[in-house]
């Protein structure tokens, strides 16, 4: 039986009819809304590619089913910035050439955002704790971080967060 399910994405209400209430929040992004930018890496929620925030928290969403999120607000990579206007987090990791392949980074900006919102001058230790749910096999971690501690400074600077 088919069911609405209503909620928030990138600061739009969307309303999606599936027939599977268990169906995979990643899935319902990708396929039924177009949202390429979160990635499925694991499936198993251990690789942190598929990372969203769910009302301001980052939750990996390749196995959260989607009528857990009703009424909720969901934010992805395409939430934070465009390319005419990236967010400074999004400018850093360009400054920074902070990723190689580039396949975990939507997932890592997403847990840098939630980690730059609720404290805004993190330390190194504070920045590679938050991404640790985050996994990024090219070995680019040292630029990573340095684009987050850039992107840091930048938004303390009064930039747009």
């Amino acid at each position: 039986m088919t069911k609405k399910y209503e909620f928030t994405v990138n600061g739009r209400p969307v309303s999606v009819s599936l027939d599977n209430e268990e169906a995979p929040l990643l899935n319902v992004l990708r396929n039924n809304l177009g949202l390429m930018g979160t990635r499925f890496g694991c499936g198993l929620e251990q690789c942190g590619c598929c990372m969203v925030l769910i009302d301001g928290a980052p939750e990996k969403s390749c196995s959260k089913p989607v009528w857990s999120i009703i009424g909720k607000s969901v934010t992805t990579v395409e939430g934070l910035g465009t390319p005419e206007h990236p967010h400074p987090l999004q400018q850093a990791f360009i400054d920074e050439q902070a990723g190689q392949c580039g396949y975990c980074l939507a997932g890592i900006l997403i847990s840098a955002q939630a980690l730059l919102a609720r404290n805004p001058s993190p330390t190194r230790s504070e920045i590679a704790q938050a991404l640790d749910d985050n996994i990024c096999r090219c070995g680019s971690h040292n630029r990573i971080i340095r684009a987050i501690e850039k992107a840091a400074a930048r938004m303390g600077a009064g930039a747009i967060s």
